[in-house]
């Protein structure tokens, strides 16, 4: 048994987002003996542009990576909806009071840069060992000291590696979500959302002799184009030279189970088909991803978990509560647990397995119902930006209509005050620090 409990060896299931701040904010409140098991043979980080929210930049300019994101990310100043079709406008709002109010801008930036300063922090810390090529196969046992099968993908024989704590922060994909709701007789499941998303980057070099869009990626607005079940949100990353553009669409491409293949490779006649009734600004934005380069992901969500822990093992991030893109919180709210994680692992009295379950409880506590509430948000969020002719969306576009006149709330709660207030104005670690004793006296 480990003589103190920043000794406890604990071992991370996975290197995204939640896993990474995990390890680092672990590594921060002084804990010794941290490996984080990835699948991926190195973290060469691939992928779209990513919003980041003032709660999101206030954890990690705690973990003393966000000043080197921060330089490379576009500091977002307005927001726009508009109409598809006619690309008019539905509605306005100036966002530069967020820096002002909660202490941190709304940035937008490339989500390799982000995951790219939490794992350089990591980098800097002697307790974080990685293991790479490394698939955490199964939770062989929940406590007192869990195990798993970890699988080189080398062809190196498999092993059983044991640890104090087990923190799966392996995805919507989760084998330790699954195998701890069959330990539990939980019956819960990933649920199609009918929807899939293109996700494209265009560069500033292609653009170079179309005015109107290097308007836009010179600028510093986030543009959403609605329509029936339909939209593009659309940024600058990468300080100006990117333009980011994430889409949402019914799913045509994706007949496999939801257990399957998360992507497929897209056709490009097939995307400008999809959006063919857009205005042609958004036409031509499309037709600027070379042919080949499509790639079209499935939109998946979880049905919400009676629990997060099982003895001294947690669920972190996309493995507990993924959540559909519309109010661009999926990776804060990942990041979110990894912060609370390490105040109340911080905060153990001792290193007895009973200890550390509710530690780990103090935990599922203070996150549950922010994340689920936010899941929520953003699944209604996209039903009300999808809305198709019918009373919902004439109330819809009254709430537009009054908003241009400076009354009443934006109906695309991403942008609105009231939202923000719930969203930004949370410090999650605050939290944690200020409720850790009650909650773990209450467990």
């Amino acid at each position: 048994m480990a003589q103190s409990p920043k000794d406890l060896r604990i071992a991370i299931l996975g290197a995204g987002m939640g896993g990474l701040t995990c390890a680092l904010a672990l590594a921060k409140e002084g804990f010794k003996h941290i490996e984080v098991y990835e699948y991926a043979s190195d973290l060469g980080f691939v992928g779209a542009g990513i919003q980041m929210a003032p709660n999101m930049a206030r954890v990690l300019d705690r973990l003393g990576v966000w000043a080197g994101i921060e330089r490379e990310a576009v500091d977002i100043k307005e927001t726009s909806v508009r109409v598809g079709a006619t690309n008019g406008e539905l509605a306005h709002v100036d966002l530069n009071y967020i820096r002002k109010t909660y202490g941190y801008p709304h940035m937008v930036g490339h989500r390799s840069s982000l995951a790219n300063g939490l794992y350089n922090g990591c980098l800097n810390e002697s307790a974080i060992k990685f293991h790479f090529s490394t698939n955490a196969q199964k939770v062989n046992k929940f406590g007192p000291q869990p195990s798993f099968t970890a699988v080189p993908r080398d062809g190196s024989p498999s092993c059983e590696v044991q640890a104090d704590i087990i923190l799966a922060a392996d995805g919507i994909k989760s084998q330790a979500r699954v195998e701890m709701l069959q330990r539990l007789g939980v019956d819960a499941t990933v649920k199609d959302t009918h929807q899939a998303a293109y996700r494209i980057m265009i560069h500033k070099d292609q653009i170079k002799d179309d005015p109107e869009l290097l308007k836009l990626i010179n600028g510093s607005r986030v543009t959403r184009w609605i329509g029936e079940k339909r939209h593009l949100i659309a940024y600058p990353v990468s300080n100006n030279t990117i333009y980011n553009i994430s889409t949402t669409q019914p799913d045509k491409n994706f007949a496999a189970a939801t257990n399957a293949t998360y992507t497929t490779r897209g056709s490009k006649s097939a995307m400008l088909d999809t959006f063919s009734d857009f205005c042609p600004m958004v036409l031509r934005m499309l037709d600027y991803v070379p042919e080949g380069e499509v790639c079209e992901w499935k939109l998946r969500v979880h049905e919400p978990l009676p629990t997060w822990i099982h003895q001294s093992v947690a669920l972190v991030g996309d493995a507990c509560h993924p959540t559909l893109p519309h109010m661009n919180q999926g990776a804060a709210q990942a990041i979110e647990d990894g912060a609370v994680i390490a105040v109340a692992l911080s905060r153990l009295p001792d290193t007895k397995p009973e200890s550390i379950n509710k530690a780990l409880r103090v935990y599922e506590k203070v996150r549950m119902q922010r994340a689920y509430t936010l899941v929520e948000m953003a699944a209604a969020n996209g039903r009300a930006m999808h809305l198709g002719e019918g009373a919902a969306k004439e109330e819809r576009d009254r709430q537009f209509a009054a908003l241009r006149q400076g009354k009443g709330p934006v109906p695309d709660k991403w942008a609105d005050a009231d939202v923000q207030r719930e969203i930004y104005g949370f410090d999650c670690t605050k939290v944690a620090e200020e409720s850790f004793d009650d909650l773990f006296n209450q467990m």
